[in-house]
């Protein structure tokens, strides 16, 4: 436990405070594990639980004198166990909220009467005690590193003296080490899954094996080379444009017995391209191909081998004019992003077997520059995807028709550049006087130059002057051409560095500053790389938190520490800053000010948090935190901008059974079904619809829901709304359509007429959300009338020819229950023109979902006589036989049924037998899942009234997996199963009766 607490678990310091356990998928699966292992131990070492610790596990806790009962005495705010040591002193000790426990017996009681805060306790103990063994057996068992000895020791102590306690200390050592070993295991599963590879650890073993490399008997490979000389500034050979995608350098390893491998390593591995075919250059072209969509690269990799090869030599001068004409422009590329300095002579130029080549590629050099500018290495940003990206809106420049603000501003600038401190702060007042928020003045400042001095201004020791400096940056960086330009000026290093400064005015300043500027990608990356995040986050450090009525004193800390919740939420649009929010102790701190009382602290706290809640760690986070409850709280806020954050983080968060049991739990599904209502708030009605959408997903909010009179009001808003808000309340009645009476409310709503018209649009997400929704109300006959009276089915099949495989997919599983329960089902889907054809053609899908959804439709379609022969004659049978041999449970069962179906026609029985279907039908009777069992059986049983499908089955051992089910309380398999026996055992019979009369 010590070396997996010191080693494996993430730890973050918040501030200047002592280290917390991050809320982190990791540390919760540790923690987990810790609870198992400390509540099970008294039942499972009874003997080593009631060992007395050396020191007791102290810490702060959550829990309060009432959770203690039996076993346990009560005075006051004081709890102490009725178990005591041999010194009287209890093995449990309550005083205040400081808790001692002396033994695994108590800790383990404690655990169990936690309940559903043990995981909160189990972390503040672990954070109280970091090395738990030592308190537990004492120094000499502590967590050391490099080689631990304790244990030796121990046994040493055993053997010489004979001691009972010594031993038994051995015995808690040996287990504690076991469990030590336990998290480690755990935690590097984890942790592989994050490890990507880097250019650093390739380079490493690539040195190791070219050490082992050569021509001898006792080198392991014959040579080793990069196929690229050229090294990047960040350590890869690949191109740019194939950094992009994770690619660092290709290798040609030639072992001493096989042919040359080619290899691709890249952060998410290294890949094998694929075997040379011995033919020089060419083989490399095709496993490019095969490897790479980008022909950039293959014509790379090309070049590489040429210049490997020599290929440019005199005597194939002539055919390699020809292919030098072809590539030539692309490695010019090549050259100017490895060689951004053209003034230096490239060694490749040497190359060249003719001077006019050399010149030709001279100019064209030349005039690449002139018109492309610089290049940049677009490797460490281009991992990191962002929500929003803006582009400067570029503005009409010329000085006609310009107010009288423009040149007042101008006649400003000279005293703020020329002055003493005390002009400047005159003239900085001054231009404070204009109305900054108007955008002639805001380009008058950056088109004369003051932007410049103001941020220079920043960079002195006058206080006053970077005071004002920062006034009027704060003000003009709500543009976005002057956000660009204080970027490009190198403004944001200055204010991270001002956020360190005693001045609490001057951090609030430029904490705002840095939330207007750092609203798009690059701003976001300068803040994180020069440790504005870590800066931000301890802005929040701040004992005010809660507080109602505050001092001056108070509300200033308050006041910093909202400018730098500000900052965050402009910086938490990065994925990159989400995690530098996190490691330096954030969430934590957000946490604590979501108890505040005050909406302008508020709201940017809850809007940093609904940013990262995108984030799986932070999901979990805010649930163990305990922020949902405050989230719910601030659903009844007077602020509609603040409503509107926290039902976006609800959105986001209910993605988790255990938050929309939590929301519900604290009483949000209310407030949320209130906040219909406003409809005029689109961004707040996008937010909250989204919500009740996830909530939905569990039934029992569907339940409240419908007490609350939401689906009502959902249904009310299905016209005239944005597309984001539409798909949520789609989505949202999808889920309560699950339930026949909420089915039945939509109908008598009037919700299926606007239902049905949402499948002619064309955004991808609705349509996935409104065909679910048309098939759950399709499961009732009344709601089946008005959806074929409005054509609905037509348009539903309309959708089997989208590109998306989603909107296939949740296409064909609505159509199934129009099928089922339309009064004609046969004819109305013969009316189709061409419509079993394209079904039927959907099979050849490689989605998984979507040939589930298709085979379920067509073991509908089937179920007509006539559809069957129709959907026969387009080749449905081979189509479902090329799909037997899968692993996929869902996809087996519809598609076992559609064999069944199938079956009931013509030769078909024997067809599945020819297309090889039978065999692999076998194997899924070994599947876990019951339903499937059930539809494989039925199919059997309909294939084996064929006697070579007989034959078949009972090769592959089907009667022992049969007779299994027999006894099944399923009484459709039981029956399915029986039958098919019963004709395998006919057969038999009828075999031996015609061998031997």
């Amino acid at each position: 436990m010590g070396a997996a607490l010191a080693r494996a678990a993430q730890w973050t310091a918040a501030g200047s405070g002592t280290g917390t356990l991050e809320i982190t998928p990791l540390n919760e699966s540790l923690l987990n594990q810790i609870i198992k292992f400390a509540e099970d131990f008294s039942t499972r070492h009874p003997q080593e639980a009631a060992f007395v610790f050396r020191e007791p596990l102290e810490w702060k806790t959550q829990l309060g004198c009432s959770v203690f009962e039996e076993g346990y005495e009560i005075h006051g705010a004081t709890v102490q166990s009725e178990a005591k040591g041999k010194d009287g002193q209890p093995l449990l000790l309550l005083t205040a909220s400081t808790l001692r426990v002396r033994s695994f017996d108590q800790l383990s009681r404690l655990l169990q009467i936690a309940m559903e805060k043990k995981l909160k306790e189990a972390q503040a103990c672990l954070e109280a005690n970091r090395d738990p063994i030592m308190k537990i057996l004492g120094p000499e068992c502590g967590t050391v590193e490099g080689e631990d000895m304790s244990m030796l020791h121990l046994l040493e102590k055993v053997k010489k003296d004979d001691d009972p306690e010594t031993e038994m200390k051995m015995k808690i050592c040996l287990l504690l080490h076991q469990l030590d070993l336990q998290l480690l295991s755990s935690s590097l599963k984890h942790i592989s899954q994050d490890v990507r590879l880097n250019p650093a650890a390739i380079n490493n073993e690539v040195n190791l094996l070219k050490n082992f490399s050569g021509k001898g008997e006792d080198t392991v490979l014959e040579s080793l080379e990069y196929t690229s000389d050229y090294m990047f500034c960040n350590g890869c050979r690949a191109p740019p444009w194939r950094q992009v995608h994770g690619e660092i350098c290709y290798l040609v390893i030639k072992p001493h017995d096989t042919d040359p491998l080619y290899i691709t390593c890249s952060t998410a591995g290294v890949f094998l391209n694929g075997v040379s075919n011995n033919k020089g250059y060419h083989g490399f072209l095709i496993l490019h191909k095969k490897f790479c969509s980008s022909s950039g690269v293959i014509l790379y990799g090309a070049l590489e081998i040429l210049k490997q090869e020599k290929m440019i030599s005199l005597r194939k001068r002539s055919s390699f004019y020809d292919y030098f004409s072809v590539i030539k422009t692309t490695y010019i590329l090549i050259f100017i992003l490895c060689n951004p300095n053209t003034n230096n002579s490239p060694t490749f130029f040497q190359e060249l077997p003719d001077l006019s080549i050399r010149a030709e590629f001279s100019i064209q050099l030349t005039h690449y520059v002139k018109t492309s500018g610089r290049f940049e290495d677009i490797s460490e940003s281009s991992s990191e995807t962002e929500e929003d990206e803006e582009q400067p809106v570029r503005h009409q420049e010329g000085n006609t028709d310009l107010p009288s603000e423009y040149w007042g501003i101008q006649k400003l600038a000279k005293y703020l550049k020329g002055g003493n401190p005390t002009a400047t702060v005159i003239a900085l007042c001054s231009m404070r006087d204009f109305n900054l928020a108007q955008e002639t003045c805001q380009l008058a400042i950056r088109d004369i130059g003051c932007l410049e001095v103001l941020i220079n201004l920043l960079d002195t020791e006058e206080i006053k002057c970077q005071i004002g400096s920062l006034k009027i940056l704060k003000e003009i960086s709500q543009n976005t051409l002057i956000r660009h330009a204080i970027a490009d000026l190198g403004g944001l290093q200055i204010m991270v560095k001002i956020l360190d400064s005693p001045d609490k005015d001057l951090k609030c300043l430029a904490a705002e500053t840095i939330a207007n500027v750092a609203r798009f990608k690059q701003a976001r990356r300068t803040v994180r790389q020069h440790g504005g995040i870590k800066r931000l986050v301890g802005l929040l450090e701040c004992i005010s938190v809660g507080s109602t009525s505050l001092t001056p004193y108070q509300s200033k800390d308050t006041e910093i520490a909202r400018c730098g919740a500000l900052a965050l939420w402009s910086c938490s649009k990065s994925t990159k800053n989400k995690e530098a929010i996190r490691k330096a102790g954030g969430i934590p701190l957000l946490a604590r000010w979501l108890n505040s009382s005050h909406a302008n602290i508020l709201t940017p706290v809850v809007g940093t948090l609904q940013e990262c809640a995108s984030e799986p760690s932070y999901r979990l986070a805010i649930r163990t935190e305990g922020m949902i409850e405050n989230l719910v709280k601030n659903l009844s806020s007077e602020h509609e901008e603040l409503q509107m954050h926290c039902a976006s983080a609800i959105f986001k968060c209910a993605e988790d059974k255990e938050t929309r049991d939590l929301v519900r739990q604290h009483g949000g599904l209310q407030p949320l079904s209130v906040l219909l209502g406003n409809s005029e708030n689109k961004q707040l009605l996008a937010a909250v619809t989204g919500a009740i959408w996830k909530c939905a997903i569990s039934g029992e909010n569907v339940s409240k829901f419908r007490e609350y009179k939401a689906i009502e009001a959902l249904v009310g808003l299905l016209s005239d709304q944005p597309e984001e808000v539409l798909v949520n309340i789609v989505g949202a009645l999808g889920e309560c359509c699950q339930e026949q009476i909420n089915r039945t409310i939509i109908r008598k709503c009037g919700g299926i007429p606007p239902l049905v018209k949402l499948l002619t649009g064309t955004d991808q997400a609705l349509l996935v959300n409104v065909t679910k929704a048309v098939g759950a109300c399709a499961t009732e006959p009344e709601n089946m009338m008005i959806i074929d009276r409005l054509d609905g089915v037509r348009l539903l099949w309309s959708l089997l020819k989208n590109p998306n495989p989603d909107v296939q997919a949740s296409a064909a599983w609505a159509i199934c229950p129009c099928i089922e329960n339309a009064k004609d089902a046969g004819e109305m889907v013969r009316s189709f023109v061409g419509g079993l054809e394209l079904i039927v053609n959907l099979l050849k899908s490689k989605n998984k979902e979507v040939l589930a959804s298709v085979c379920a439709a067509i073991t509908n379609i089937a179920k007509d006589e006539e559809n069957l022969a129709v959907i026969t004659d387009h080749g449905v049978v081979p189509l479902l036989s090329k799909l037997a041999n899968t692993n996929n449970d869902k996809l087996r069962r519809h598609l076992a049924e559609a064999i069944s179906y199938c079956c009931m026609w013509g030769s078909n029985r024997v067809t599945f037998g020819e297309t090889k279907a039978v065999a692999p039908l076998v194997r899924y009777l070994k599947s876990s899942d019951p339903s499937v069992h059930r539809a494989t059986a039925q199919a059997l049983y309909q294939l084996s009234e064929d006697p070579n499908n007989c034959i078949t089955m009972h090769e592959n051992g089907v009667v022992k997996l049969l007779l299994a089910m027999v006894g099944s309380t399923d009484e459709t398999l039981q029956e399915a199963a029986a039958g098919c026996i019963a004709n395998i055992r006919r057969l038999a019979l009828a075999t031996e009766k015609a061998k031997y009369g």
